[in-house]
């Protein structure tokens, strides 16, 4: 490809050490020629800095509560023509920004799917949520698209940086919303990040479900995507069938994930009630 676009890949972080090196070196080994790496850390206090910096990266430290707000100060920075949100614990397939350009320079899409899987290795969780995410490779909503064109994430005004669960879903409901042209990556990235036991699971969704409120109040379908009842899991009814032991673990997985999140959220509008008749 003659006068190929620069593609700026995004990377929030935020004590992100462990995994950053490993996701740094996919991206390295890529074979697009044209990338920019921006790291958009929010105050680490281990490695992270020092990694990216080892691999050349534009690193920029602001004051964000979360990664909303640093995916959309890593988009106003950008000078790429292409976008690509990557997370710090993702791995990258060496072909996948050279596929996604393709997809968008050759065949005219404005976005590109790709998808994410749990890396089985991680622990028996992650196996578990490997069978989920493997039911979505056909469905558009929850595959997302995190490679687009600049000006189609600004079209769109970044992310609701309110939301913390469920900011993913709200975008790419807004993308679709907007008819973008979104083509689906072969190539498909490893995520190294699963939790390795229950705690980690309880810890998570205990955290994302202290921060509901804003969804439920103002953007309840977020919510309704992210129920246990999603149409790509009922149709796969079959894959869990072959796999008795894992779909006892999503059972469980998914009892102790919203459980979690209800928790929080009861315990967070309790504090923001005592906190009204405080004053």
């Amino acid at each position: 490809m003659e006068n190929p676009p620069l593609v700026s890949i995004i990377i929030p972080t935020f004590n992100s050490g462990k995994t950053l090196e490993r996701c740094l070196k996919s991206i390295k080994e890529q074979t697009y020629p044209n990338i920019e790496v921006i790291v958009v850390d929010k105050g680490s206090k281990d490695e992270t800095i020092k990694v990216a910096k080892k691999y050349g990266c534009k690193i920029h430290v602001i004051s964000a509560n979360e990664r909303s707000q640093q995916i959309n100060f890593g988009v106003k920075v950008a000078e790429g023509k292409y976008i690509y949100r990557v997370d710090s614990d993702f791995i990258l397939p060496p072909t996948i920004v050279e596929e996604a350009v393709k997809l968008c320079e050759i065949h005219g899409y404005d976005a590109v799917s790709i998808l994410v899987l749990p890396d089985p290795n991680i622990s028996f969780w992650a196996k578990v949520r490997r069978l989920e995410k493997e039911c979505y490779r056909d469905d558009i909503f929850y595959r997302g698209a995190r490679f687009l064109r600049k000006n189609i994430f600004e079209m769109l005004g970044g992310f609701d940086e309110n939301l913390v669960a469920g900011e993913d879903y709200d975008f790419h409901e807004r993308l679709l919303r907007a008819n973008v042209k979104i083509g689906f990556a072969k190539a498909e990235e490893l995520h190294i990040g699963e939790p390795k036991s229950i705690i980690d699971i309880i810890k998570k969704n205990y955290y994302y479900g202290k921060t509901l409120k804003y969804a439920l109040r103002k953007k309840p379908k977020v919510l309704y995507k992210m129920t246990p009842t999603k149409k790509p899991l009922l149709k796969c009814w079959k894959n869990f069938l072959k796999h008795p032991i894992l779909a006892l673990g999503f059972i469980i997985h998914e009892i102790v994930r919203y459980s979690a999140a209800i928790a929080g959220l009861i315990i967070s509008i309790t504090l923001e009630k005592d906190d009204k008749k405080r004053r």
